[in-house]
């Protein structure tokens, strides 16, 4: 028996009213309109409302900011539909995004969850967010489409597996990785999920160095590796494929050599780092040229450096909060 397909759309947002009509804009103009769309505002101070409200959506308004993961779990709480999109504030969904989804839930009634990818054309033309948005694009459409994570950016799942699961960790109480440990969850409760690299949308955030590096550490990489740690699980697919963590141990081996003046093994590990990540490299090429990739080889190197350090200081963390918890236990069995 097949069931009617109803898609709500939930995007969570705090000070996005710079992108947030964008993102609208773009969900009017898809082939097949959503059944409803929900903007949580997660304690924002801007003009979001305001945006929001002038495209006709529904509007929930946390006077406190919380999170995404809150917000979104508000949000499809009160969706009506049985399937619901997540959307970034900062995205603009193609045309075809919502009807790829739609046909991929119909063709396959065991799929829980399906997740797409940037486009390769950027909003923002700063070197640094061309790199950052083509680096995310490159690592999705290489990507094993059977997935055991998720992407909350331009990522749709059934309303009841979503709830069956538990939904997002609040305890995230910023960006992070919510929605990847979400799809680990899921996953490892036996659920579906798809990732299919065209379904596309376009990023439309400025990135700059610094931003990309605090959010890469502190964002990504440290609660990444906490993740990975406590649940045991590092898929070799997206950033923890074997080839990206070999070019992390060769990053720092790099350094190291040249600092001890090794100059041979230094330039063996810079031209080992190149031949793993020539795949992206041409990709780049194809799409930006030669001077795009000359630029992107420090950036790209820096990448893979602290990304290494994010590692090193996830691991400490997680030792640090595990010691804690050992000393707590301890304690109370000592109070008689």
């Amino acid at each position: 028996m097949n069931i009617a397909l109803d898609l709500s759309v939930v995007i969570a947002a705090y000070n996005s009213a710079n992108t947030l009509g964008e993102c609208l804009a773009a969900l009017e103009k898809s082939t097949i309109r959503p059944t409803e769309c929900i903007v949580v505002l997660d304690g924002a101070a801007d003009d979001s409302e305001a945006v929001a409200q002038g495209y006709g959506v529904r509007v929930i308004t946390l006077h406190e900011r919380q999170g995404p993961a809150h917000a979104r779990n508000v949000g499809l709480r009160l969706a009506q539909g049985n399937l619901v999109l997540f959307l970034d504030a900062d995205v603009s969904i193609h045309s075809d995004a919502i009807p790829r989804i739609l046909e991929h839930f119909r063709q396959d009634s065991s799929l829980d969850a399906v997740f797409g990818a940037y486009d390769d054309s950027p909003a923002a033309t700063a070197f640094v967010s061309q790199y950052r948005n083509l680096l995310h694009c490159f690592t999705h459409r290489t990507a094993h489409p059977n997935a055991c994570t998720f992407w909350a950016g331009c990522g749709a799942v059934r309303k009841e597996a979503f709830l069956r699961c538990g939904g997002l960790d609040e305890r995230y109480g910023r960006p992070a990785v919510e929605d990847i440990e979400f799809g680990l969850r899921l996953h490892a409760a036996g659920g579906r999920l798809l990732l299919d690299p065209a379904i596309q949308a376009k990023h439309l955030k400025c990135w700059g160095l610094a931003s990309m590096i605090k959010t890469d550490v502190f964002d990504r990489g440290i609660p990444w590796t906490r993740l990975i740690l406590r649940s045991g699980q590092m898929p070799d697919d997206l950033n923890l494929r074997w080839t990206q963590r070999i070019s992390v141990a060769l990053s720092f081996l790099s350094v190291a050599a040249l600092a001890f003046g090794s100059y041979k093994t230094t330039i063996g590990c810079v031209l080992a780092l190149l031949c793993l990540n020539l795949p992206f490299l041409s990709f780049l090429w194809v799409r930006r040229g030669t001077w795009f990739v000359l630029g992107a080889l420090p950036v790209h190197f820096l990448f893979h450096f602290y990304s290494g350090i994010a590692f090193g200081l996830g691991l400490g963390s997680h030792l640090l909060s595990t010691f804690r918890g050992s000393q707590s236990e301890a304690t109370t069995e000592e109070v008689p």
